[in-house]
């Protein structure tokens, strides 16, 4: 890696849902809309030169679709993601749990996930030199297909709460 041993971090709030109606939260799809935001998600994510080695992604439907649109931008490859029940179903406890179980070779990891869970988890690391305005933005909590950039100087094993720069949140266009 470039950067030395920082890691980066992108905690993506899946892109538009359709309304629950009768629908189980898990079996949701994207929205029209949904569908091109995350199209553009994943444009504007190699534009910025993060590419993910790895995607953790939650097991909703929404949050599949919204993968697959964005790596279909990013243009790599679908055994990047790893599906998980645990990040549908995570909280900023769990979440960091599973971050910290990650592999130190992936140097850009990307979080499809869900809210409230990705912008309290973005906050929670969100330490020292972090973008004020930023973490603004993620105390309140932040929209559909909006990501927050974080710098990870330490090892994923050693990942604790304010121990990550929170760079910059990016909504769709």
């Amino acid at each position: 890696m470039t950067h030395g041993s920082a890691h980066q971090l992108v905690l993506l709030r899946h892109a538009k849902a359709e309304h629950p109606g009768s629908l189980d939260d898990q079996l949701r799809p994207l929205a029209l809309a949904g569908r091109k935001q995350a199209s553009e998600v994943g444009t504007g994510l190699r534009a910025a030169g993060l590419v993910p080695d790895l995607a953790l992604v939650s097991s909703a439907l929404r949050t599949r679709q919204t993968w697959d649109l964005v790596r279909a931008g990013l243009e790599v490859l679908a055994e990047t993601a790893r599906l998980s029940d645990d990040v549908y179903a995570a909280g900023i406890r769990q979440l960091l749990g599973l971050l910290r179980e990650l592999d130190e070779s992936a140097g850009t990891v990307l979080v499809v996930g869900h809210e409230p869970t990705v912008s309290q988890t973005a906050a929670a690391l969100a330490g020292p030199g972090s973008d004020d305005a930023a973490l603004a933005r993620v105390r309140v909590g932040v929209s559909t297909a909006s990501y927050s950039v974080l710098e990870v100087p330490t090892a994923w094993a050693d990942l604790e709460p304010d121990g990550a720069r929170l760079l910059r949140v990016v909504d769709p266009a």
